[in-house]
């Protein structure tokens, strides 16, 4: 019998086996159900559909494939920022609008389908126009405006916004649908970015209409992970809408159209600010996909 003792066997690549889709979808899905509940499988879904530049479809066809390592690590990190509340669309970087997969970050709000309904409702008024230019007030990821700029007919865009990080992000997204040339990003508070003489055909916004008070209010993924600024307008919510109808007037061309999202707790007021002001036709107030009270468009008069 011999007196060497046998060696320890080395690690099996087995033991540093990464997950299969299928694998890594069952244990996404138990990470984000305390969180997401019944959507958990789902996010989990769509999440790995994500980083992997993949769709949702296509990855059931891709069952047993395995991971890398690369790909596992990030999607760990991407479930445990879900579980903690962070919206997808920050986690991926992405965000749908329209016909768009648009860059977002925590500089900028999440668009949302309300805001394509507003786009429609601008792209209806100046069909059969050329050559217009546009004024987005508040721009963020540039949505709205390089929306107008790729179906609109529009010639040019100013895009507006406080924020340097917002605008960093809208040219990004600006670069990539190929509009930087015909966008003009100017960073200041709605008009101050705006020089003397300067005259738009329609000046488009979805500006800050929550009351400060109402925050509560707000679902936990918008109150704690989009930006303050772009939210809140102060005590009553139309602060912001009040002095977008004010100066508007001296940048718009005569029949120009200002076209505003807002919140239906603030309708009423913004149509009174609007006739208050005296410069405008009648308002119109349309309503979003819920059937809630949302889109406001008035022409200045002249």
């Amino acid at each position: 019998m011999s007196g060497r003792r046998p060696e320890k066997p080395s690690p099996s690549s087995a033991d540093h086996a990464t997950p299969t889709v299928k694998e890594a979808l069952e244990r996404g899905g138990r990470t984000l159900a305390a969180h997401s509940g019944d959507e958990a499988s789902r996010e989990a879904l769509f999440l790995l559909a994500g980083l992997l530049d993949s769709s949702p479809g296509r990855l059931a066809l891709e069952r047993d494939r395995s991971l890398s390592q690369d790909e596992w690590g990030v999607y760990q990190s991407w479930l445990d920022r879900r579980a903690a509340g962070e919206p997808m669309q920050y986690i991926e970087g992405r965000a749908a609008f329209r016909e768009l997969s648009l860059r977002v970050d925590r500089s900028v709000l999440i668009p949302r389908p309300e805001t394509e309904q507003l786009v429609e409702h601008v792209l209806e008024w100046c069909r059969g126009g050329e050559g217009l230019v546009g004024l987005d007030l508040g721009t963020g990821s540039g949505a709205i405006a390089i929306s107008l700029l790729l179906e609109g007919p529009f010639r040019a865009f100013v895009a507006v916004d406080i924020s340097g990080g917002a605008l960093n992000v809208a040219r990004v997204n600006a670069s990539e649908t190929r509009v930087a040339e015909r966008l003009d990003l100017r960073q200041g508070s709605l008009f101050e970015a705006l020089r003397p003489g300067e005259r738009f055909h329609v000046i488009v916004s979805n500006p800050p209409y929550i009351a400060d008070g109402e925050a509560g209010s707000l679902p936990e993924e918008v109150r704690d992970w989009e930006p303050a600024v772009a939210l809140y307008s102060g005590p009553t919510g139309v602060e912001v809408i009040s002095q977008i109808v004010e100066s508007a007037p001296r940048f718009l061309e005569p029949g120009g159209l200002l076209a505003l999202e807002v919140a239906p707790t603030v309708a009423d007021a913004a149509v009174q600010c609007i006739r208050d002001s005296a410069l405008y036709r009648e308002p119109r107030l349309a309503h979003d996909l819920a059937g809630q009270r949302r889109l406001l468009l008035a022409e200045l008069g002249g």
